[in-house]
């Protein structure tokens, strides 16, 4: 039971046991006697998981009922967003920061999204070993150089603070993991804080002119100017979209109007809207507080299909350009509220 027992050492007991009652867990992965890329790679969506719920009141209460119903999440992926940028301090540029955590869990490239409306650039990534079971990675990539001069100066104004959360000791344990696909239990609890604390910002309180700056080109950036790399959403993988959306509006719940679909068909979705999260800024010589869009929770609905590479049926997995772009409009805002 290495997941257990790696998921409690940052979690806790009582905080795992609630992931384990919650989350549908292949039992491959909840069984596992070893620490492979695998169950490392459902370690660290547990817990990244669990710290959206943290700072999405909507999503704490709708596990709250599933848990109460008796009824199971199963997450289908997590959104983060990152930054093409060079001189972002220590961290590198774009999704790089990120993919040297994930490759090495056997995360694989499955599928490129243009985002032109939004500037940016999504990719999804599956976990080979598991890629219907474990969640995958939406990882976007917004286009400084897209934007005006006045942008840059901003985004690199708010981002040359960054540091490297990666250690060498961490560096050294994806390694083992890249060359042999697993590694002692030890090394694995000693990393994963480590490879989590990647999913977070990582640049110093921003400037509120900065923010401001940011916030009139690109909804976008402005979130990454104070939330970073963290999940900008975890999506509950449903039945039937549709009518989970009518049942949470008929709760009161901050729903999205309308349910985006692909142009397949096949893939439906729809979301809470951002919680309202208090943030710092600086302005001159003072902090000063203003709320701002966080995270937020998504749900999706698969179709099956069927692989024209076998002929046989599998569960459609891709995104949709169109859909990806209004499920982002969950964080925008017209501007910091006091």
């Amino acid at each position: 039971m290495q997941l257990r027992r790696l998921v409690q050492s940052i979690l806790g007991p009582e905080r795992t046991e609630q992931m384990f009652s919650l989350l549908v867990i292949h039992p491959d992965l909840s069984g596992a006697s070893e620490v492979s890329r695998a169950v490392m790679a459902q370690a660290l969506n547990m817990v990244l998981f669990s710290d959206l719920l943290d700072r999405v009141p909507a999503a704490a209460e709708y596990a709250a009922d599933c848990q109460r119903d008796g009824q199971k999440v199963l997450h289908d992926h997590g959104a983060v967003r990152t930054v093409v940028l060079n001189g972002m301090g220590a961290l590198p540029s774009g999704e790089e920061a990120l993919l040297r955590v994930l490759r090495p869990l056997g995360y694989r490239p499955s599928g490129l999204y243009p985002l032109e409306r939004l500037k940016m650039t999504g990719r999804s990534y599956a976990q080979a070993d598991f890629p219907e079971d474990i969640a995958q990675f939406f990882v976007s990539e917004l286009h400084v150089d897209r934007f005006s001069a006045g942008f840059a100066a901003a985004a690199l104004s708010v981002t040359r603070s960054s540091g490297d959360p990666l250690s060498p000791q961490a560096k050294a344990t994806l390694a083992r993991f890249e060359s042999e696909g697993r590694v002692d239990f030890a090394a694995a609890a000693a990393a994963l804080p480590v490879l989590a604390a990647c999913f977070d910002r990582q640049h110093e309180i921003p400037e509120l002119a900065d923010y401001e700056t940011l916030l009139a080109e690109s909804a976008e950036m402005a979130w990454i100017a104070t939330e970073g790399n963290a999940f900008n959403h975890a999506t509950d993988r449903v039945a039937d979209v549709e009518a989970l959306a009518q049942r949470q509006k008929a709760l009161g719940r901050p729903m999205k109007e309308a349910v985006e679909v692909s142009g397949s068909g096949r893939v439906r979705q729809t979301a809470f809207r951002a919680a309202q999260v208090t943030r710092d800024f600086r302005s001159g010589d003072r902090v000063v507080s203003r709320v701002v869009p966080g995270s937020f929770y998504e749900f999706i609905t698969r179709l099956p299909m069927v692989d024209e590479s076998t002929g046989r049926t599998r569960l459609d997995l891709a995104f949709d350009s169109s859909n990806a772009q209004g499920i982002f409009k969950m964080t925008e805002a017209a501007a910091a509220a006091g």
